[in-house]
């Protein structure tokens, strides 16, 4: 009696998907055996899944939405709107329990309160005051929270758009050469001869301006600043996959596929592109780190990207910390100091984190693909 073929065998004698796949998982094992022997590596891949995981939450929850909410201090004051929260000047008596002490000027300066790790207070990290003479603020911990899915979504879309555009175009002009390649370089010189942030700040002011305001129209304006961007990110892409490109397609597997009747879209696709990804890999987790530091800086400059400038965004809400700084400096300069550390410190840390953790991660995997790196 015969045996019944092996369903992974192909019936007409081609290799296998499992064979086929075999040189790929090898590979990734040993790119895996090799990264978690780095520790630093292996310390930003756990605050990336960490800060993954607070984003996945952000969006399980009813706090994600697009706008910070906004709280009004008491400070023996009624408020206009809800919500309130009650704040008593520093040297008077508490009005009930509850009530955050405040600088006595200040009434929405309102330090953390995290009491402990199994019961935080209802401020964990302190206020966000945006105009501090004024009785309004932000929930710190909140805007972090909420904060993390856009930053990662905007940031993942943006690289990962212009990483794949780079790719497609830079796989094509190298594989190609002659006038095609030349007209693709020289295209791509031409968009890295624009100057990268000028040209998001120009595209925010103008173009930005002219869609509605309303939250009804929101998700245009995300799409416009990711377009903005993706105009001058790819062309980095383009040139670092066509130089990879030029050695791979002298490579004797591609000259085998050649000889063999393969087709220049096969050659690309099967052979070039694979043995051409990882440095864009490399360059993509450099990448994502620095997007929510760009934005920061668009907004630090009190340029308008959003229909709310209160964004729950990372770098918005760093750039927020420090915009109105200087009101706090001149109390130190007139009465009583007050310096609101932790609303510097934790959005900081925020960014720093995650610009730190996917830039040991990116080293990581350079040493872990790189043989000649390996130690």
């Amino acid at each position: 009696m015969s045996t019944p073929p092996d369903v992974y065998e192909s019936s007409t004698g081609a290799p296998s998907f499992r064979q086929r796949m075999a040189p790929r998982i090898a590979q990734t094992k040993r790119t895996w055996y090799f990264l978690r022997r780095n520790g630093l590596a292996m310390a930003g891949l756990i605050i990336l899944i960490l800060i993954a995981a607070v984003a996945v939450y952000a969006l399980t929850t009813p706090l994600s939405y697009e706008y910070m909410t906004e709280y009004c201090a008491t400070n023996g004051a009624s408020c206009p709107f809800p919500p309130s929260v009650c704040t008593y000047p520093q040297g008077t008596v508490p009005p009930g329990p509850g009530c955050y002490e405040t600088p006595a000027n200040f009434p929405s300066v309102i330090a953390p309160t995290w009491a402990s790790f199994t019961q935080p207070g209802p401020l964990p990290l302190g206020s966000l005051t945006v105009d501090p003479p004024i009785q309004y603020f932000y929930n710190t911990y909140d805007g972090l929270l909420r904060g993390s899915d856009w930053s990662l979504l905007i940031s993942l879309t943006i690289v990962g758009a212009g990483a794949t555009i780079g790719l497609f175009l830079g796989a094509v002009s190298g594989y190609m050469g002659g006038v095609v390649d030349e007209g693709l370089m020289r295209l791509v010189d031409i968009f890295l001869s624009i100057p990268q942030l000028l040209f998001v700040i120009v595209v925010v002011t103008v173009l930005i301006t002219l869609l509605p305001s309303s939250g009804t129209d929101f998700a245009s304006h995300i799409y416009l600043l990711i377009g903005g961007f993706l105009v001058t990110w790819w062309p980095f892409y383009a040139r670092l996959v066509r130089g990879q490109v030029l050695v791979v397609r002298e490579q004797k597997y591609v000259e085998a596929a050649r000889a063999s009747g393969a087709g220049r879209g096969r050659i690309i696709l099967r052979h070039i592109v694979p043995n051409s990804v990882y440095p864009v890999f490399i360059q993509m987790s450099l990448d994502v780190g620095t997007i929510p530091i760009i934005i920061g800086t668009i907004v630090f400059l009190g340029i308008r990207i959003f229909p709310s400038t209160y964004l729950p965004e990372w770098g918005t809400i760093a750039a927020l910390s420090v915009a109105d700084l200087s009101a706090f400096w001149d109390s130190c300069q007139i009465a009583t100091c007050v310096i609101p550390w932790w609303q510097l410190l934790f959005p900081g840390l925020a960014l720093f984190l995650f610009a730190i953790s996917v830039n040991f991660l990116a080293d990581g995997l350079r040493d872990a693909l790189d043989p000649r790196l390996r130690r």
